[in-house]
C-alpha cells in the first residue's frame, strides 16, 4: 500500500467530491464539506499542500478506507 503523501487542496477537494461530500461554506482560507447522514464536516485548507495528518483525520471522517482514497486521487 503506497504512504499518503502531502496534496494539494484542489486535488483533495475533488476526493470528497467524488465520494458525495458537497462545499457548504468557504470560512477564510478552509473549505467546509458536508454530507447527510454524517454528523461532523470535513474542513479541507487552501494550503499548496495539506499535510498528511489532516488527510487521514479527514478520512477518518468521512469514513473513507485507504484504498478508496487512492482510487479517487486517480480519478
Amino acid at each position: 500500500m503506497p504512504k499518503i503523501n502531502p496534496t494539494h487542496w484542489k486535488k483533495l477537494a475533488k476526493v470528497f467530491e467524488h465520494s458525495g461530500w458537497v462545499l457548504n461554506r468557504i470560512e477564510g482560507d478552509h473549505l467546509i464539506y458536508i454530507k447527510s447522514g454524517y454528523n461532523r464536516p470535513v474542513v479541507i485548507p487552501k494550503a499548496k499542500e495539506v499535510q498528511v495528518f489532516i488527510i487521514i483525520n479527514n478520512l477518518k471522517t468521512a469514513r473513507i478506507l485507504r484504498e478508496e482514497y487512492f482510487k479517487l486521487l486517480k480519478k
